[in-house]
Formats: structure tokens, sequence, C-alpha cells
């Protein structure tokens, strides 16, 4: 008799080996977030996608502020269209950066959540930065 775990049998190894490569093609985690971070020159544009006040009150150093409702078209054109976005938004609980990465999709630019958010930050023991929101392009 088996457990709840294994009531429903894992994938092959071959359909666990799509679905989990695909994964990563529209993921990246607070850790590699992180280290890629302290590249000289990151090759993808941070974007917390909270509202102004959560991002004053703390995001990560190297992010921009651009609430997923505020991704337009003509909002999005002031950045490279071949420089990939990852968004993340206060964590597990919320659903803005699916929101977001939903937007740029459509808009036609390759875009990456970063799981776990803020919590998932603070999680990994990092620290945030805190200052008035910026809608520049900084990290292009």
């Amino acid at each position: 008799m088996g457990t709840l775990v294994t009531e429903t049998p894992a994938a092959s190894s071959d359909v666990a080996l799509r679905h989990f490569d695909g994964m990563l093609a529209f993921e990246t985690d607070c850790w590699d977030v992180h280290e890629s971070l302290k590249s000289p020159k990151p090759d993808f544009i941070l974007i917390d996608v909270r509202g102004p006040a959560s991002f004053a009150n703390g995001h990560v150093q190297g992010a921009i502020n651009i609430p997923h409702g505020q991704m337009t078209a003509s909002r999005m054109a002031d950045f490279p269209k071949d420089k990939l976005f990852v968004v993340y938004c206060a964590g597990p609980h919320c659903n803005g950066a699916n929101k977001a990465a939903l937007r740029l999709a459509r808009l036609g630019l390759p875009v990456k959540m970063m799981i776990g958010g803020i919590t998932g930050w603070l999680d990994e023991g990092f620290s945030l930065a805190t200052a008035v929101a910026k809608s520049g392009s900084e990290n292009t």
C-alpha cells in the first residue's frame, strides 16, 4: 500500500526532463538573481511590480519599479526589446509577477519570474534597499 506521495505515480524521466527544463525557461530564483546582480553589467532588467509605497519600503537593490498595470507598449518601449526582464512581487501569496510576466510576453518581450519574490529574497537572508520609487531605466 502506497502513501499519498506515491498514490499518483511519478512521470517518466523523459516527461520529467521536458517539464523541469521548461520550468527553467519561465523562472529563476532569488539566489541566481542575487549572484547575477554582482556582475558589473547584468544581462537582465529586474523589475519590482509592486506599488511605489511597497517598493520604497524595501526592494531588491538594482530593481526598478514598474507596477504590472503600468506595463504598456509605450512604457516598455523605453527598454531594449531583446533584453530579458525578470519580474518579482511580494511573494508566493501574490500573483503580481505572473500578471507582469503575462503583460510582457503579450508585448513580445522576453521575461522570467523570480520565484519567491520579496518573501523568498528575505528567506535567503538577502537584504533590501529602501528608497523613493524610481521609474527610470538605470538597469538597462
